[in-house]
């Protein structure tokens, strides 16, 4: 198996990488770890192919189809995840890959209240310890999915939280009547925005 230093002096020579696994990419990150997040928009690594990893709807990540019992690989991993149109990547210096997301990558699992109406801003947070004031940098959408709420909260760069069932409901009931093009609607405030959960008339 080619080390992340291996692969890093072959893509020096002009060649591509030709073994990728999450262990070679963990260790690509390590190596490139820094305070902060990994400046993933500003690497573009050769494509390497797919790697048999899996996030289902409930945050879970498989490899090679079982679930990864160590929350600080999650996380490591979580930190090089990229988004580009539909597909999802891990990305590092030197390796860019392919994953499965069953839906979105992350969960939101709570979030903090501060103020009331117009003035209110809340703070989402995710199962892997990421946070996000949702607002026009962290937009929130409201979907259905087999015919039940899907609540959504963009955490970074295209890259977005299922708000958890219990989340939802706290959701609902802070929301608030504001009219939007002319049909009244139901929904939150957070950080000067409105955003609309559904149609007043509907609930």
């Amino acid at each position: 198996m080619y080390s992340a230093r291996h692969n890093w002096q072959n893509l020096k020579k002009g060649e591509i990488p030709v073994t990728t696994s999450a262990e070679s990419i963990a260790a690509a990150v390590r190596a490139a770890q820094g305070r902060g997040l990994p400046p993933v928009d500003k690497w573009n690594p050769p494509f390497c192919g797919n790697l048999d990893m899996r996030i289902a709807r409930d945050g879970t990540w498989f490899y090679l189809g079982t679930p990864i019992g160590r929350p600080a690989l999650v996380r490591l991993f979580s930190t090089v995840l990229k988004r580009e149109g539909a597909s999802y990547f891990l990305v590092t210096p030197v390796e860019k890959v392919g994953i499965s997301v069953d839906d979105v990558p992350f969960l939101a699992v709570d979030f903090d209240v501060k103020g009331t109406g117009v003035r209110q801003t809340l703070t989402f947070h995710t199962s892997l310890g990421d946070q996000a004031i949702a607002g026009p940098d962290h937009p929130l959408r409201f979907d259905t999915r087999d015919d039940a709420p899907a609540p959504y909260v963009d955490i970074r760069a295209g890259l977005e939280a299922l708000i958890d069932r219990k989340s939802f409901f706290r959701l609902v009931d802070l929301g608030a009547e504001q009219e939007v093009d002319g049909t009244k609607m139901f929904g939150v405030w957070s950080s000067g925005q409105f955003f609309p959960i559904a149609p007043a008339s509907a609930l």
